[in-house]
């Protein structure tokens, strides 16, 4: 039975899934989007990069905090997450929107949609699978 999306996307539900398998982040993630319906949505990188900036900070229950990229240069996606979980630290009440509109103002990133990075912070944050340091 699938899951009801509330708060969040299929992103979101991909993040849980892939933090509940346990093991490598990066292999888990690609066994939770298998099933989208698109090459695009299988390899969007806002979301999963968001997801293995959580993991690689040690954000997320369960998972190692080892570099899961491999560029070495900042990766905006993992700090739109970080910045995410410092805010509903703060205000666990915040709607995706509203923790979008926060993180903009807070990083200085302007008019901005977010990709999905929110979906996974926000699913990840209400299956109490954050570990707050």
């Amino acid at each position: 039975m699938k899951e009801k999306i509330s708060n969040y996307n299929k992103y979101g539900l991909a993040a849980k899934e892939a933090t509940l398998m346990g093991g490598n982040p990066v292999e888990s993630w690609g066994i939770a989007v298998k099933d989208f319906e698109s090459k695009s949505a299988k390899i969007k990188g806002c979301p999963k990069n968001a997801f293995l900036g959580l993991c690689e900070a040690g954000l997320v229950k369960g998972i190692k905090p080892v570099s899961y990229f491999k560029r070495k240069r900042e990766n905006l996606n993992k700090k739109y997450a970080i910045k995410a979980v410092e805010l509903l630290a703060l205000d666990s009440n915040l709607s995706k929107n509203e923790l979008w509109k926060k993180v903009r103002e807070e990083l200085s990133i302007g008019e901005k949609e977010h990709n999905s990075q929110m979906d996974v912070v926000l699913a990840l944050w209400d299956k109490k699978l954050i570990q707050l340091k």
